[in-house]
């Protein structure tokens, strides 16, 4: 007599390892693996073990430059799967391979797919979908390019005034920024109007009536 299972074939087991980089601290950070692969992440990658509540991780150093971060994203990637018995998710973002043109014409694709969903939407919940691509926290189009013009922003500020140049042009980056994060807001409670079953708008948005001080970011809303 056969057993159900005797007939079933035997897979390997993969460890899975997600290498990323984390939104809130912008770390680079590996998340998974045993012991083997903590090795690899660390000779192969530059990774440095780090303690968390939930149990040790790995993280690149502090303050590495972004390309030498792409670096040894990528390098600890290919090293793992290399190893064998690994399944890895590397962010595109930190993978060398992934060219600039190609990064570009994704993203191109990205915003024409949503300017014919936009237009071809016929009824409520379509465009509530649209608007979510577009200002969902921290996951849509406009938060992730308002942290974007705010790196920049404050790169640039910083580098003006340490070198005793006038920082006033930077404030003007830093002045779009508040606008923009407002403007993402208002999106968003459109949104929640749309979409019944989305989370109540709130009576009033942050104000934004000062150029941000040259020591201080802009008043980027955070949820």
């Amino acid at each position: 007599m056969t057993l159900p299972h005797e007939d079933e074939p035997t897979f390997l087991v993969l460890d899975y390892v997600t290498i990323t980089r984390d939104p809130k601290t912008a770390l680079v950070v590996a998340i998974g693996g045993d012991q083997r692969a903590a090795g690899l992440l660390q000779t192969d990658g530059g990774f440095h073990s780090a303690p968390s509540p939930l149990g040790d991780y790995h993280r690149l150093p502090h303050a590495l430059p972004v390309e030498e971060q792409r670096q040894g994203a990528t390098a600890a990637a290919h090293a793992l799967l290399l190893a064998g018995g690994y399944s890895v998710h590397l962010d595109p973002t930190l993978n060398t391979l992934a060219t600039q043109g190609s990064d570009r014409q994704a993203a191109h694709r990205h915003l024409e797919q949503l300017t014919s969903l936009g237009s071809d939407a016929d009824n409520d919940r379509q465009v509530a979908a649209v608007l979510t691509e577009i200002a969902a926290p921290d996951d849509g189009l406009l938060p992730r390019l308002t942290q974007s013009l705010l790196a920049t922003w404050a790169s640039w500020g910083r580098r003006l005034k340490d070198t005793g140049r006038d920082p006033q042009v930077a404030m003007q980056l830093g002045v779009i920024v508040n606008k923009l994060s407002t403007l993402t807001w208002q999106i968003e409670q459109v949104r929640n109007d749309v979409d019944r079953t989305g989370p109540a708008p709130q009576t009033h948005p942050r104000p934004v009536s000062t150029a941000p001080s040259p020591l201080a970011a802009p008043a980027v809303r955070q949820r």
